[in-house]
């Protein structure tokens, strides 16, 4: 079972990044000694999370960090793409728990000295719960405190990053968090959404300014999702609705950071759901940046709606992963040529790609062939964009390793590496081998 590419892809060349991703809260465990965070809160509440389990244990990665950089390095990827904790490194008082700081230096100098290039995400959701207790991301404030902790922290590391990104996917942590509610801190109103990706967006550019100035030897960015919007049916109503569904979960959070502005959409909103916008905002988000992370897994389809201004309808007879999500492979080469022709944009790296399947662990192996047919025909769906001209300069596959899935719990499994919850022993699927002999193969 492998995975190819075809001889002469850039993808193929050794100045190609090829990584494995993971995030704090989905691995780490050891939440006795950090702070507590909104997931923490949210996986308390009854009926949040579909298993009812939580985070403080996770994949033990605080305890096991030593084997599973070793199990990277066995993977053959260059680069390993994981998320600091902010609860973990700041203490309540806004000064930095030097045990926390310490936990992620043992990991970038081990990480160095096995020539594995640590890309350093800032915030991957898990926001201090005593901020939220402050308003979180719809008070302005936390945007500032966002960057008095990059300040902090990267003062901290010093010269043992790579690259550093502001933030992960703020579409999850702005509609899924604010405005729809199934993520934490599990509020849900549309104004919230908006007023949160708003203050999302400022603490990307406060953060790139930091950057800038005291990290200016990285490779500094910011990580976007998209699930390219498609019209059901070629009639311009839906035409239309697959639009306004593409500017609102998608665009939203990308023209500002290049046309310093929100798409066309924002008129369509009742003037209490628009953010509050204060003069120079759009200036400081759209600092220059030095690459442009792109996760992407499905594409959705939309009609019109007589009562809605778009409506998202299930594509019944599609392949799906085990989460429910379309194997859609060309909506990844479309996504891609697409931003590439409506922005001006810095070099991009494919910052997550993967599929949750209903994995089994028999005799010691998981034979995850569905696995291994997604990556295939998703890579293929990049190494199209590439020959189409969009500058794509690496590819991390989500995820390293089985993990907390969010509101899933622990139901899905994204990894490439089968984690037994209860031992927690580490099984390289044949995904994870696939990809490792691929890379190798360069």
């Amino acid at each position: 079972m492998k995975i190819t590419l075809p001889p002469e892809s850039p993808m193929l060349s050794k100045d190609f990044t090829f990584g494995v991703a993971t995030a704090s809260f989905q691995i780490e465990g050891a939440a006795d000694t950090r702070l507590p965070c909104i997931w923490d809160t949210f996986c308390a509440q009854a009926g949040n999370i579909r298993d009812g389990s939580d985070g403080k244990q996770a994949c033990e990665h605080v305890k096991l960090w030593q084997q599973d950089v070793d199990l990277i390095e066995s993977l053959n990827v260059d680069a390993y793409r994981f998320s600091i904790s902010w609860p973990r490194v700041i203490k309540q008082d806004g000064n930095l728990n030097q045990e926390g700081v310490d936990f992620y230096i043992h990991l970038l100098d081990k990480l160095n000295t096995k020539g594995i290039k640590p890309y350093v995400t800032l915030y991957h959701w898990d926001l201090p719960q005593h901020i939220e207790d402050q308003g979180g991301w719809l008070n302005r404030k936390t945007a500032f405190l966002f960057q008095d902790y990059v300040e902090k922290i990267v003062t901290a590391l010093g010269n043992r990053v790579y690259s550093y990104a502001t933030f992960n996917e703020p579409f999850c942590s702005a509609f899924l968090g604010y405005e729809i509610g199934i993520h934490a801190p599990g509020k849900a109103k549309v104004a919230y959404g908006r007023q949160a990706a708003h203050h999302i967006l400022l603490a990307h550019g406060l953060g790139m300014q930091v950057l800038q100035q005291l990290s200016p030897n990285t490779e500094n960015g910011i990580v976007l999702n998209f699930t390219p919007c498609y019209p059901h049916t070629d009639n311009p109503a839906d035409i239309t609705a697959a639009r306004k569904a593409d500017e609102y979960m998608n665009q939203w959070y990308i023209k500002p950071l290049f046309d310093k502005c929100y798409p066309d959409i924002i008129h369509d909103l009742a003037q209490a759901d628009r953010p509050i916008i204060e003069s120079g905002d759009f200036d400081i988000i759209a600092q220059k940046i030095d690459f442009l992370g792109i996760n992407f897994y499905t594409r959705a389809v939309y009609e019109a709606h007589p009562n809605t201004l778009y409506a998202q309808i299930d594509m019944v007879n599609a392949p799906k992963t085990d989460i429910g999500w379309e194997v859609y492979p060309q909506a990844f080469t479309d996504l891609l040529v697409s931003l590439n022709q409506a922005y001006d944009l810095p070099p991009i790296f494919i910052t997550e790609n993967g599929a949750a399947m209903a994995d089994k662990l028999t005799d010691g192996k998981v034979l995850d062939t569905d696995r291994i047919d997604y990556y295939q025909s998703h890579l293929n769906a990049v190494n199209n964009a590439i020959t189409q001209g969009v500058n794509v300069k690496g590819y991390f596959a989500w995820s390293l390793m089985d993990n907390f899935e969010w509101a899933e719990g622990y139901l899905k499994r994204f990894g490439i590496v089968y984690v037994d919850y209860q031992t927690q022993q580490r099984t390289i699927k044949a995904s994870g081998l696939a990809y490792r002999d691929l890379i190798g193969s360069r």
